[in-house]
This record gives structure tokens, sequence and C-alpha cells, in this order.
């Protein structure tokens, strides 16, 4: 086999794309619902503050909030999103369709973070919120299922660092670890509120033998990385995209890791890179230019994730799809982001390693293959009077 054919056979097209067994570790419930059904919850609801009523007209308009170049103007965005989810009801609908949507989008493992304490204004307990999402994902694997598509969906609780309740949303994720909720996560903006304000949570979980990322080195720098790691002992990074500030790219080609970026990559901290998200909030100015592509060369523990897929108008196939086309990456670099993400899932080892080995390589073994195929069609078109 030459090359140029290896090559012709591992460049992926959109449908491949789509259809490769693709693991999602960074993806908001609040910042991916469908346009239509938040306009069905808002009139449900008695919600008056949308800005558009019509879903596409509001599709556009969550994409343009969300493309002002600032994490704060961005995170504006979710006030109407969290607005509408504030019943059982909306819950349970939300947490299906997401599980539906990533699931026709290939994906075949997601952990989904959601904040409990912004969901309480119609009157639920923070129980009532975990286990009424919980639910929907249930329904949404179900419902994926009967179509065809497989897909597991682990919950990650999130605390709001601006706030203070992060310490009972970390023994809120501790009671329901063996029902659907796989860790903890604290977002919100970085600026001001350091991960430091939540180290008694993070002890806890320490304490607790459970699992947490920090959102850190998306919106702040370095700093924010090295207290997610060094103080708090995060297990992975929420974007982690400035730890790039680290790294020295010479004018021979060589390349000189700091300190803190040979910590990251030594350790195989995960990345939880989101490309078109990192693009809004100014982390970076375009694919091209993301950091992706040097970590990733540089063999640091990357994972490629959707953020919110709502206001980035994206989703794990249009992640892949603009990296295929700024650096030319195969289906070989797809199946290790994807390995790499399922290596660094919260859910049991074991687990873990029959996704790698029985889902994501067999997967993309097929996905590989199929140019094999392709090529047999195009030769047994040929007539006899050809021959």
């Amino acid at each position: 086999m030459t090359s140029q054919t290896a090559h012709q056979g591992n460049t992926p097209s959109s449908d491949q794309i789509r259809r490769a067994p693709k693991v999602l570790l960074h993806d908001h419930l609040d910042g991916g619902l469908r346009p239509g059904t938040v306009v069905d919850l808002a009139r449900a609801s008695g919600y008056a503050h949308l800005p558009e009523t019509d879903p596409d007209k509001l599709g556009l308009w969550f994409r343009e909030a969300a493309d002002s170049g600032s994490l704060e103007r961005y995170l504006e965005t979710f006030s109407h999103t969290v607005g509408v989810m504030q019943t059982r009801d909306a819950l349970v609908r939300v947490a299906r369709e997401c599980a539906e949507d990533l699931a026709e989008d290939g994906v075949v493992y997601a952990e989904v973070r959601y904040a409990p304490e912004q969901h309480l204004e119609g009157g639920l307990s923070l129980e009532e919120v975990v286990e009424a999402v919980n639910e929907g994902f249930r329904e949404g694997e179900r419902t994926a299922l009967e179509n065809g598509h497989r897909i597991r969906v682990g919950v990650l609780l999130t605390a709001m660092r601006h706030a203070a309740r992060s310490l009972e949303i970390a023994e809120l994720a501790n009671r329901y670890r063996d029902s659907g909720v796989v860790g903890f996560d604290i977002a919100g903006a970085e600026a001001g509120y350091p991960p430091t304000r939540h180290l008694d949570a993070f002890e806890y979980l320490k304490r607790e033998n459970n699992h947490f990322t920090i959102h850190a080195g998306e919106a702040f720098g370095l700093p924010s990385i090295w207290q997610a790691l060094q103080w708090c002992g995060a297990d992975r990074l929420g974007h982690g995209v400035r730890i790039i500030d680290d790294i020295t790219v010479h004018e021979d080609g060589t390349v000189e890791l700091g300190r803190l970026a040979s910590y990251v990559r030594d350790k195989r901290i995960p990345l939880e890179l989101c490309p078109s998200s990192n693009l809004q909030t100014g982390a970076a100015s375009s694919y091209a230019e993301h950091p992706i592509g040097l970590l990733r060369r540089l063999h640091f523990r990357t994972t490629v994730n959707t953020d919110n897929r709502l206001m980035s108008h994206t989703s794990m196939s249009r992640e892949f799809e603009r990296l295929v086309d700024a650096f030319g990456y195969t289906l070989d670099d797809m199946q290790w982001f994807s390995v790499n993400g399922m290596k660094s899932a919260f859910i049991p080892f074991d687990e873990r390693l029959a996704m790698i080995n029985d889902v994501i390589k067999p997967g993309y073994a097929a996905l590989k293959s199929e140019w094999l195929f392709q090529q047999t069609v195009s030769t047994r078109g040929f007539s006899s009077s050809d021959e």
C-alpha cells in the first residue's frame, strides 16, 4: 500500500466524522438546548425575556451574542437557557434531548455538566434537580438505542465559583455517585474567583476518593492552572488551553516546555479543549492557530469537546471537521483524541477499557477499511470489454 493510498483511506469525510465513535468530556447541559425547545419551555413557563421567539432567529441570536470575544459576555447568554430550566419536566426534556442529539452525532460516551444551584427558582430541591436530569438522560439513552445509536451519559455536578455552595454541591455529587453522577466541577468567570476559594469542597472530594475537574486556563492564565492542580488536586483541566503560555517555540522550530507545562504533559493530565468556544472567548484567534495543534504534536493528553453547542453552533462532528480542515487530521488522529477522552473519563477503569477496545477501536477500524470496498466497487464497475 502506498502512503498516498493510505492517506486516501484515512482522511475522513463529513459523513465518516459523524459516524465515528466520539468521546465528549466537556459539555454544558444549559449550553446545548435546541432553540425550539427554549421557545417551547419559555411559552410553557411564562418566561417572557427571550430576545426572539422564532427558533431560527433565536439560534442566531445566541451565536451572535456569544461571538463577542469576552468570556463574561459569553456567559450572559445562559440567563435565558437557565431561565427556562426551572421545572422537573423542563429538566427531563432538556437532558433527554441532549442525550439524543449527542448520540445522533456519533458520541458514544459523554460527561455533561450543569449547576444544580441554578435550577431552584421554581421550587425544586437540589435532589429533585439531580433526579430529574438523571431521568432525562436515561430516557435519552433508551430513545437513542431505539434509533440505532448507543450512548452512555455521565453527569458532572458543577458549583458556581462566584457563589458559596461548592461544598454542598460536592456532597451532593458524592451522594449520587452511584446513580449517574460521575464527578464534580466548578465553573463561571475565572478572574477574581480562583479555585482556591473552594478548597473545602476539593479536600472533601479527595477524602471521599471522588473525581473532579476544574475550569482553569481559559480566560485566565497559568496561575489558574497551577492552583487547580497543585492546590486543589484536579484530575482534569476544564479547557487548560492557556498552558500554551508555558511553551516556547524557537525560531529554529525547537520547542521548550516550562516546568508547569512539563508537569501537565508528564503526569498525563487531561486537557478538555473546546476549539470553537475558545475562538468566541478570545483564547485563540483561529482554528489553524489554536494551541491544540501544537499540544497534539507534543503528545499532551488533549481531548476535543464542544463546551456549549447552542452558543457555538457546534457539535463534536463540527469540531472535528474544523480540525481536519485546519490541521489535516486523519481518522487515526480522531481515534487518538477519542481514546484520550475515554482514558480520561470518570467511570471505572474496566469500563473505560471495554469502551476503548470494544467500541472505539473497532469503530475506527471499520471506517478506515471503507475505502477498500469503495475500491472494489470501482474496479467491478468495468465491463468485460474494458479488459
